[in-house]
């Protein structure tokens, strides 16, 4: 994300070269493990380190604490994620709404739940960080891709965009989150997702797409 860390968690250097970016990745890989296989009141450095096969002197070069490696990994989880929506909305541009309410959904329900265990250890590490702008800088993103996608939808005449696009993402990502956190059977996710879809296209149907 474009946007500085607050200082506290702000990790000591970035990975500039293909060798040092190799062992971010292993760091952020063994803290996943780690969160899966402790919990995150059990993670230390320490553990991360021995996990991810580095030495705790190359693992402070990086992250001089546990906050601060829970941020960076959160920070890398909603860039990617932010990467993926952007993608799918730019090529969505001037398809059809429907096709464009489709894959939005599919996106992002995909991005959430095809590895289910690792976001719900995301969202529980999250939960005593200092990241509120890391999500407002996330939401910016989403917001900017998803408004620009619509504005191209043929015959779509919207008197207030802004407001259209941000109750159509409201109304997507409390879905998915209030799906997730259910854990509901993958009938009853599958049989949701097509009444998401439905609602969207009314609700956009009526406010002029």
């Amino acid at each position: 994300m474009d946007v500085p860390a607050p200082r506290h968690l702000n990790a000591r250097k970035r990975p500039r070269q293909a060798r040092s970016a190799v062992t971010v990745d292993a760091i952020f890989e063994a803290t996943i493990q780690v969160l899966l296989a402790e919990g995150v009141h059990r993670l230390t450095t320490t553990r991360v380190a021995e996990r991810a096969g580095v030495s705790v002197g190359t693992m402070y070069q990086y992250f001089p604490h546990k906050q601060a490696l829970l941020y960076a990994l959160n920070e890398r989880y909603l860039d990617r994620l932010a990467d993926r929506i952007e993608a799918v909305c730019l090529s969505h541009h001037g398809r059809p709404t429907a096709a464009m309410v489709a894959a939005l959904i599919e996106a992002y329900w995909d991005a959430k739940t095809e590895r289910s265990d690792v976001t719900r250890v995301l969202y529980s590490s999250a939960v005593e960080l200092d990241n509120e702008a890391l999500i407002e800088a996330f939401a910016h993103r989403m917001d900017k891709a998803t408004a620009a996608m619509l504005a191209t939808a043929p015959n779509a005449a919207y008197a207030n965009l802004d407001l259209v696009n941000a109750t159509l993402l409201s109304v997507i990502f409390g879905t998915v989150r209030n799906v997730f956190e259910r854990n509901l059977p993958a009938k009853a996710q599958a049989a949701i997702r097509k009444q998401l879809v439905a609602m969207c296209l009314t609700y956009l149907e009526g406010a002029g797409g």
